[in-house]
């Protein structure tokens, strides 16, 4: 019985996990195209002309990075009293 569990356990585990490819920090990804059909995308560019300046002269583009937000959290109140005039 413990064979077959193994063997079972072991393909489940033996799978190729799949990547992130967006990060959430930055605004603007590039997709470089590599040999071999594979590619690398790097999400770490403020601007789209940065993006771009950095791909010229490369296999590759430039997009918004679907993962980012810029929209931040609300920023929490002080735990401050108002002051009472006496």
């Amino acid at each position: 019985m413990r064979i077959p569990t193994l063997a079972i356990f072991t393909v489940l585990t033996a799978a190729p996990a799949v990547a992130q490819t967006n990060g959430g920090n930055y605004p603007f990804c590039m997709e470089l195209y590599l040999r071999g059909g594979s590619r690398n995308i790097e999400c770490r560019f403020t601007s789209l002309a940065q993006c771009q300046a950095t791909a010229s002269g490369q296999a590759g583009s430039c997009s918004a990075n679907p993962s980012y937000s810029n929209v931040r959290a609300p920023r929490e109140p002080a735990n401050r009293q108002p002051r009472r005039g006496y």
